[in-house]
C-alpha cells in the first residue's frame, strides 16, 4: 500500500479490492454494551442484527479525521440501509468536553449523523473491538464476524467495495 501526504492529511492509495474478491475471517464481533443510544429507538446489538451487515465506526466528534469520514458513513447509510447495511457510531471520546452528552448530542446535529450513535465513554466497546485509533471502520458480515477493518481516512472505495461484497454473500452458508 502507497501512502502520500495531501495537505496535512495522509492518504492510502490501495486500490479497491477486484470483485469477486474474499473477505477475510478476523473473528467474532464483539457485543455493543451501553445505555445511551441516539438515532435509534433502542440498543442495537450484534447478535440481533445476525442477517445484516454492520459498519461499526470507532468515532469522536472532536477528532478531524472523524469528522472526514462522517460524509461517506452517512452516504454508505443511505445507499445501502434497504439492501441490509446498518451503521453504527461508537463515540469514544478523547476529551473530557466530548464526555458530555448534551455535547455529543449538538455535534450529531452539527454534522449531521444520520446513522445510530452509541456513547462509549468508558471504552468498554473501543476495547471489546481491540481499536487503537480514530476513525476505525469494521465491517461485520451477516453471521456476526467481523471481516473487514480499516484505520483513519481513506480507502473509502476499498471500504465501499468491500460493503457491497458482505451485502452480495448470503446470510446462511450454502
Amino acid at each position: 500500500m502507497k501512502l502520500w501526504l495531501s495537505g496535512s492529511a495522509v492518504r492510502s492509495a490501495a486500490p479497491p479490492r477486484p470483485e469477486g474478491t474474499r473477505l477475510p475471517d478476523l473473528g467474532p464481533a464483539p457485543d455493543l454494551k451501553g445505555v445511551c443510544w441516539l438515532n435509534t429507538p433502542g440498543p442495537l446489538h450484534p447478535a440481533d442484527l445476525r442477517g445484516k451487515v454492520l459498519l461499526v465506526t470507532m468515532w469522536t466528534f472532536g477528532c478531524i479525521n472523524c469528522q472526514h469520514v462522517i460524509p461517506s458513513l452517512r452516504a454508505w447509510h443511505h445507499t445501502y440501509a434497504d439492501q441490509g447495511l446498518v451503521v453504527i457510531g461508537n463515540h469514544y471520546p478523547e476529551f473530557d468536553f466530548e464526555r458530555k452528552l448534551a455535547n455529543l448530542k449538538q455535534a450529531v446535529v452539527d454534522l449531521d449523523v444520520s446513522f445510530a450513535v452509541l456513547q462509549d465513554n468508558q471504552g468498554i466497546n473501543w476495547r471489546a473491538f481491540r481499536s487503537r485509533a480514530w476513525p476505525s471502520l469494521f465491517l461485520v458480515d451477516r453471521k456476526g464476524r467481523i471481516r473487514y477493518l480499516h484505520v483513519g481516512e481513506g480507502a473509502y472505495a476499498q471500504t465501499e467495495a468491500a460493503i457491497q461484497t458482505l451485502l452480495s454473500e448470503p446470510a446462511q452458508p450454502s
